[in-house]
C-alpha cells in the first residue's frame, strides 16, 4: 500500500509535541507501507533532518510554512467566509502544487493529512482514501466556551462556528478521523457525524528510554518546551510567579531548569527567581530530564495530550502535575502522579518529593508502570491496523483504539 502523508511540521529535529508524534507515527507506517512525506517547515531545514526523513520515506519534499496574517487581505476578506480566515490566508500554491505533482505519479492508496492546515490538499488528489490525523478541538472549543468579555466570546464564538462548519463540509470526504484523546473525541463526535472518528494516542520510545543513564540530582526540578509555545509559556510563567517562590522560602537552595527553545521569546520579561536555568534547545533532552528530581507541568492553557508527562514518567522522573497538564491521560492521582491546581497545593506537592526519596522512589516505579500503555510501538502497530482497515486490506477494527 502507497501513502502519501501531508504534514503541517516537518517532522526532524523532533523538537516539539507535533513533531515527536508526526516522526514516530511515519516510522511505524514505514515498516508496513511505502510513504512519502510532503511538510510545511516553519524553520530552515537542514541536510541532515532531510536525510533523517529519507531513512523513512520514499519521497521527502518540504515547502516553507507562511504564518497567518490577520491583516493581510485575504485574511480581511474571510471575514465574510464560512471559511476559517486562517485556512483562507495560508493556503499555499506551492504546496497544491507539490501535492498534485507527486500524487499523479505515486499512485496513492491513502492521503494522509496531519492536522486541520493539511485537509485542503489532502482534497486535491482523487480515487484515494483520506484519513485525518490529529483532529484537535479543545482549545478552540473551550476558547469560546470559557470567554467572559461580551465581545471576545462573539468573535471566539464565531471562529467556533465557521471551523465547525468548515470540517463538516470537508470531513465528509474524509474516511477516518483520529484524534489523541476520549474527550477530543467526543468533541470531533459533535461536530463531525460523516466519518469514523479512532483515539490514536501520544506515546513515547519507552523502550529507548530503558537505555538512559540517570543519577536524579536532588533539589533539581524541569519543565520541558518550547517557551516559543504559547501554553509552555504561560505554565512558566505562572510557575515563576506564584509557585517557585513558596518552594524557595522553604528550600532556597532548590534550582529549576528550563528546555526547550526560546527562540523569539524574551525571557527577560518572566518572573524574576534565583536558581533558573534556560537551557535551550538539548539534542538529548531525556537524560536532563532522567537526571532531574521532579518534573513540573503547570499547564493551564493547550489541547492534547502532553508528551512531556509521558516521557518524564517514562524515563522515571515523577510529575507533579495540574489537572489541565493531564487532559487526556489515563493516570491516577496520588499513585502515578500528584496532581494540584493552586499554586500552594503544587509547591507543597513537590516539596513532598524534593524532602522525601523514599516517596520519590515509589512515585517514579509507578510512573513507569503507568506509561507502559503509551508505547509508540504499540500504538504504531494500532495505526497500522487502521489504515489497513480504510484500504480494505483486512477485516474492520471495532472500537476505538487505545494504547496497549
Amino acid at each position: 500500500m502507497r501513502i502519501l502523508f501531508l504534514s503541517r511540521w516537518f517532522p526532524y529535529p523532533t523538537d516539539n509535541g507535533s513533531k515527536i508524534r508526526i516522526f514516530n507515527l511515519l516510522k511505524a507506517l514505514s515498516n508496513e507501507y511505502e510513504v512519502a512525506l510532503i511538510s510545511f517547515a516553519s524553520e530552515p531545514v537542514k541536510p541532515t533532518s532531510v536525510a533523517a526523513m529519507r531513512n523513512i520515506c520514499s519521497e521527502v519534499e518540504f515547502i516553507p510554512h507562511r504564518s497567518f496574517r490577520t491583516n493581510s487581505l485575504h485574511a480581511r476578506l474571510g471575514f465574510f467566509s464560512a471559511t476559517p480566515r486562517s485556512m483562507i490566508d495560508t493556503f499555499n500554491p506551492e504546496m497544491a502544487c507539490a501535492v498534485e505533482r507527486i500524487a499523479s505519479h505515486m499512485q496513492p492508496d491513502i492521503v494522509v493529512a496531519s492536522q486541520i492546515d493539511m485537509i485542503p490538499y489532502a482534497l486535491m488528489v482523487k480515487n484515494v482514501k483520506r484519513v485525518m490525523e490529529e483532529l484537535e478541538l479543545a482549545v478552540p472549543y473551550d476558547a469560546y466556551v470559557n470567554e467572559q468579555r461580551p465581545s471576545a466570546r462573539l468573535r471566539r464564538g464565531m471562529t467556533w462556528w465557521k471551523l465547525q462548519h468548515y470540517l463538516r463540509r470537508t470531513l465528509s470526504a474524509f474516511d477516518l478521523i483520529t484524534v489523541v484523546s476520549a474527550r477530543e473525541q467526543a468533541l470531533a463526535r459533535r461536530v463531525v457525524s460523516s466519518s469514523p472518528v479512532q483515539v490514536v494516542p501520544n506515546g513515547a520510545d519507552l523502550q529507548a528510554m530503558q537505555r538512559v543513564q540517570s543519577i536524579p540530582q536532588p533539589g533539581t526540578l524541569i519543565y520541558s518546551g518550547a517557551l516559543s509555545f504559547y501554553a509552555n509559556y504561560d505554565a512558566v510563567h505562572y510557575f515563576l510567579a506564584e509557585i517557585f517562590p513558596l518552594i524557595l522560602e522553604r528550600a532556597p537552595a532548590t534550582r529549576f531548569l528550563v528546555t526547550g527553545s526560546t527562540q523569539g521569546v524574551d525571557i527577560e520579561k518572566l518572573p524574576s527567581c534565583p536558581n533558573v536555568e534556560f537551557t535551550g534547545y538539548l539534542d538529548d533532552v531525556w537524560s536532563t530530564v532522567a537526571n532531574s528530581w521532579v518534573s513540573v507541568v503547570p499547564l493551564r492553557l493547550g489541547g492534547g495530550t502532553r508528551l512531556k508527562v509521558i516521557e518524564s514518567l517514562g524515563l522515571g522522573t515523577p510529575v507533579v502535575s495540574t489537572s489541565k497538564g493531564v487532559e487526556g491521560l489515563d493516570l491516577r492521582a496520588g499513585v502515578d502522579l500528584l496532581i494540584a491546581d493552586d499554586p500552594r497545593s503544587f509547591a507543597d506537592a513537590t516539596l513532598a518529593l524534593l524532602n522525601n526519596p523514599a516517596q520519590r522512589h515509589h512515585l517514579s516505579e509507578e510512573g513507569r508502570c503507568a506509561v507502559v500503555r503509551y508505547d509508540w510501538a504499540s500504538i504504531g502497530d494500532k495505526l497500522n491496523e487502521l489504515l489497513a482497515d480504510v484500504s480494505g486490506a483486512r477485516q474492520p477494527l471495532t472500537g476505538a483504539v487505545e494504547a496497549r
